[in-house]
């Protein structure tokens, strides 16, 4: 496709891994003079350069990027932190005559800038670890139908085997006597109505799983193991964001001799296209009113 023109300040350019927004956003930038932005929640990682795919040396050379591999794995990014570190960026891009070109597959990142970031009191550790104890003792059934009673919009929205997000919601709600679902839609956008334009990458299903299973295989060559291998080596706790990304938990199996490198190609190949595929649905049902593109 075409490289379509930057007319706002500040562009969203979303869609799910593999759609192919970072040949894309090169194109647009280096026609309109615009810095590209990370806003791919594993992007940000400096250890996970294979692993989240992020733009080459090359690519950085042909437009300048920003929030590219700024943290460590052993560090917990939040949509908070990034949405506070990504504001300051935009100003001073605003103020500079640049555009911004934010790229990336996280949507919680794009809901915070066009919809609002909740303004949720910290919850005490203690009460964080009363609400994972509870779930590992009762286990997630019983779990979920605890948080119901109280929060029966996040038990009905937050996905099967999310330890993380189930027992935040859980937390939240015990914490400040209100549900995490009324805190979250207390909001209002960070970026100002009008200064910005969505655009979704949204290919057809099977041309994305293609393109999932080839970026695997490139991912091999590019050196996954060796990756995974020193972030394993760190033993960093597996509930860290980082730990999470696709590829780390299937890769390890192999270099702890679990399974064969065949057998965790394919695992990753489908955690990549399930991966996809969720964020397909989340582009489909969050950015209904954005812009659809697709090569």
């Amino acid at each position: 496709m075409t490289a379509p023109p930057i007319s706002k300040p500040v562009t969203l350019l979303a869609g799910p891994t593999a759609s192919g927004k970072s040949r894309l956003a090169l194109e647009m930038a280096e026609r309109a003079g615009a810095v590209i932005v990370n806003a791919d929640s594993q992007q940000l990682y400096a250890d996970l350069r294979v692993l989240s795919a992020r733009p080459s040396a090359d690519d950085e050379a042909r437009a300048e990027h920003r929030l590219y591999g700024v943290a460590h794995a052993g560090d917990a990014w939040s949509v908070g932190r990034w949405s506070r570190t990504v504001l300051p960026v935009l100003a001073a891009l605003r103020d500079a005559g640049r555009p911004a070109l934010l790229v990336g597959g996280t949507g919680l990142y794009f809901s915070a800038l066009t919809k609002g970031l909740a303004n949720i009191p910290d919850v005490p550790t203690e009460v964080r670890d009363a609400a994972c104890a509870a779930f590992d003792a009762g286990g997630e059934a019983r779990f979920r139908r605890r948080l119901a009673e109280v929060d029966a919009a996040a038990e009905a929205r937050i996905e099967a085997g999310d330890r993380q997000r189930l027992t935040r919601a859980w937390a939240v709600a015990d914490h400040t006597g209100r549900a995490l679902s009324d805190w979250t839609a207390d909001t209002t956008p960070l970026l100002e109505p009008g200064s910005w334009t969505g655009l979704v990458i949204e290919p057809d299903r099977e041309t994305l799983y293609a393109a999932c299973d080839a970026r695997v295989a490139r991912m091999v060559e590019a050196g996954a193991l060796e990756e995974v291998r020193a972030l394993v080596a760190r033993g960093l706790a597996p509930t860290l964001p980082a730990m999470k990304a696709v590829g780390v938990r299937e890769f390890a199996a192999h270099l702890t001799g679990e399974t064969t490198l065949a057998t965790a190609v394919e695992a990753t190949r489908q955690a990549t296209r399930n991966y996809a595929k969720r964020q397909l649905t989340w582009f489909r049902n969050q950015t209904a009113d954005w812009g659809r593109a697709s090569f």
